[in-house]
């Protein structure tokens, strides 16, 4: 066969006559006045963006996708009544911090608390080897997360909890399986096609390739490659070298394609990108903050010079945020709470990522039964994209929070919530590793299928093992 047809391909997450819709939606979450842009695409024939796959189904007409492409640099464009509380550069964004509180005397001191006010003013701590069993706990519960989370991707909430029930494992606390669940239950819900074969309780053998674990393993080859004062462009270049443009999604694949197009930080971040406030910098956070043990501050300076690469906003904010109560809880002198409160410090306080992780924390000591939290947070949320920083940060926030600490509890709190389910169990199960501070405080169950073995794509590290990692990790850490 020959000719135009035989060549087809869809690649998702850049088809101009998608990405067009993606943007309609961010610019009525900014508050954006795009109607009368979004009129004309669809008199012109325009439809709204996919719901959960990458591409639509066949391509536009040229003249359609050139009108995408013009309607692009127009939302882009058009003003944002939120741009004042929401800031950019990392200046810009410290300085919505509030200041300290004037010192007092040493009899009138009240008895210390975390405070996120006082975050940006503490001192940075000497450079000290980090305990390696606590990062090897992080690793692990970061790929038990992921692990958990990957067959029930991209499925509705009513379906995870359904899939779930049928076995008996609600409240979620075990892996996914299918055994024993009716077949139409798996034909109105089937399992995410690519991760069921290697992440039901029946299938797994070792942690397959997810870009929720290969990303931290580009940042720990970066900061082998560069150490901390690493810069965005040295992000870029590491990209270009190391990662397969297939094995980027969203946000990421758009700066893919806008650096090979010859764009340079930051516009390569903008540029045709309205996944710039997706969840993408978030999972990428986690080696800034295990690097920066006691120091939210420095791990939230990295997560930005790596986030700014693809992008704004809330999807930096989302990233800031991870950094910072990672770092927090890899110093290995607060709980879980403590963490967020760190967090949440590093964030511009009347941003809408500051708001979501509020709502999540909040809603999380409210409610005894998790499921009833879930459903606030999508009651609130739901309108966005499934893959956007806030509903999943709020998401994480909440179950953490809900856990009071317990592995377990956070990663199944995590993964039953929805939305991205990989990357959310992922998270709260790094945090949460640390927290445990030892593999052998980590449930068997959940980390002996994982057969200390990680997949990957990334050069050099396919079949590395976690405790490897872990000294890897621990070595960055020490290097000023």
């Amino acid at each position: 066969m020959t000719g135009p047809a035989a060549c087809a391909v869809r690649l998702t997450w850049v088809q101009p006559e998608d990405l067009v819709g993606h943007e309609f939606r961010q610019a009525a979450e900014d508050g954006r006045e795009a109607r009368p842009l979004l009129r004309a695409w669809l008199d012109a024939g325009g439809r709204v963006a996919p719901a959960r796959a990458g591409a639509s189904a066949a391509p536009a007409p040229p003249e359609l996708r050139a009108l995408a492409g013009r309607l692009l640099a127009e939302l882009a464009a058009l003003p944002s009544p939120l741009a004042a509380d929401e800031p950019l550069t990392w200046a810009a964004i410290r300085s919505t911090w509030p200041p300290a509180p004037p010192p007092t005397r040493p009899a009138d001191r009240p008895r210390p608390e975390p405070r996120p006010a006082t975050l940006a003013e503490r001192p940075a701590p000497p450079p000290a080897l980090p305990h390696v069993a606590r990062l090897e706990a992080a690793w692990l519960g970061r790929a038990v997360g992921c692990l958990l989370g990957k067959p029930v991707e991209k499925l509705p909430l009513d379906g995870i909890r359904a899939l779930a029930r049928a076995t008996g494992n609600w409240p979620l606390s075990d892996w996914f399986t299918a055994r024993g669940v009716p077949p139409e239950l798996l034909a109105a819900h089937p399992w995410n096609r690519r991760s069921a074969p290697t992440s039901l309780a029946e299938n797994i053998d070792g942690m397959p390739e997810d870009d929720d674990l290969n990303y931290p393993l580009l940042n720990l080859l970066l900061l082998r490659r560069h150490g901390k004062s690493f810069t965005t462009a040295d992000v870029a270049r590491l990209w270009l070298d190391e990662l397969p443009a297939g094995r980027t999604f969203t946000a990421e694949r758009v700066a893919y394609r806008n650096l090979l197009q010859g764009l340079e930080p930051p516009a390569c971040a903008t540029h045709h990108n309205p996944f710039r406030e997706w969840i993408g910098a978030l999972i990428r956070a986690d080696v800034h903050g295990w690097t920066n043990p006691g120091d939210p501050v420095a791990a939230a300076a990295q997560a930005h010079r790596d986030a700014a690469l693809t992008h704004t906003g809330n999807g930096i904010y989302a990233a800031l945020f991870t950094a910072a109560a990672i770092a927090e809880a890899a110093g290995g002198r607060c709980d879980v709470h403590g963490a967020l409160r760190a967090g949440l410090a590093v964030v511009p306080p009347r941003s809408r990522l500051a708001d979501a992780v509020r709502l999540g924390v909040d809603m999380a000591g409210r409610h005894r039964d998790f499921d009833r939290v879930v459903d606030v947070l999508h009651a609130r949320y739901d309108h966005h994209h499934w893959v956007h920083s806030l509903p999943n940060t709020a998401l994480i926030a909440a179950a953490l929070t809900h856990a009071d600490g317990d592995f377990t509890r956070s990663v199944c709190n995590a993964v039953s919530g929805g939305w991205d389910t990989d990357s959310n169990g992922a998270t709260a199960g790094s945090l949460a590793g640390l927290l445990a501070g030892s593999p052998d405080r980590l449930p068997r169950r959940w980390t002996a299928p994982l057969g200390n073995r990680l997949a990957t794509s990334v050069p050099g590290f396919d079949g590395v093992g976690f405790d490897t990692l872990a000294h890897l990790t621990a070595q960055e850490a020490a290097r000023s």
